[in-house]
């Protein structure tokens, strides 16, 4: 009997720019993703009640509502779908607003074509290798890569996209120091910061949320290194 096909990659890209928008619809086809293509947020999320997507490639300058917003609302709706946020903007700010929305990548308008499959590329593998582990457990604490959820005793721990992205990353790594400088290049890929504490800024907020919930575990400061998980 031959080997059932893998299923095609659902793709929905959210575009108002009416030369643009097909035109990615026409790449990724041509890459072997299946693809919807629509105009505004309010499509988007009439869409993506009938389709379960696997990406999302998201303008920010929509019609409407904000690609923010909608990231946001997709998030909600749909944690398992992958989103990589198109703009013009090429602000630090914006960059980092886009991300702390929870989309997982972002790209700058002007881009080359080949670049956006190749992020989309490793988008996938990153979401293969936590599919691997859908659920890790450090201490009290039980982290759902599937649902992006977060439990210590049983109880929701309520973490914004990239708290729960930097607590997932030290869960991974228990035991073991994540220098600061991986945090960054897996966290916030290739956004550059001018706030080089960042990463000490999250762990902060981490911290704070953890600790009133008997989390069972403590992040520990390396000095001059960066940070590690450890149960107890």
């Amino acid at each position: 009997m031959a080997a059932s096909a893998d299923p095609p990659v659902r793709v929905l890209v959210v575009e108002d720019d009416q030369e643009l928008g097909p035109l990615l619809q026409r790449g990724l086809e041509d890459e072997g993703y299946t693809v919807d293509w629509v105009l505004d947020g309010t499509s988007a999320l009439i869409a993506e009640r009938a389709a379960d997507y696997d990406l999302a490639v998201l303008d920010v300058m929509l019609p409407g509502m904000s690609g923010f917003e909608l990231c946001r609302r997709l998030r909600g709706s749909r944690p398992g779908t992958l989103v990589l946020m198109l703009t013009a903007r090429d602000a630090v700010d914006d960059r980092v607003r886009g991300l702390d929305s929870g989309a997982d990548d972002y790209l700058v308008k002007p881009f080359a074509f080949t670049e956006l499959t190749a992020r989309l590329h490793a988008l996938r593998r990153r979401r293969d290798t936590l599919s691997s582990s859908p659920r890790i457990e450090v201490g009290n604490l039980v982290i759902e890569n599937h649902d992006r959820v977060v439990k210590a005793g049983g109880r929701v721990v309520a973490l914004s996209p990239k708290e729960f992205a930097v607590l997932r990353l030290l869960a991974q790594n228990a035991g073991q120091t994540v220098g600061r400088d991986v945090i960054l290049a897996e966290i916030w890929g290739t956004v550059p910061h001018s706030d080089a504490n960042i990463v000490d800024q999250y762990i902060s907020y981490l911290r704070r949320k953890l600790e009133p919930v008997a989390a069972g575990v403590s992040l520990v400061t390396v000095r001059g290194v960066g940070f590690e998980l450890t149960p107890g």
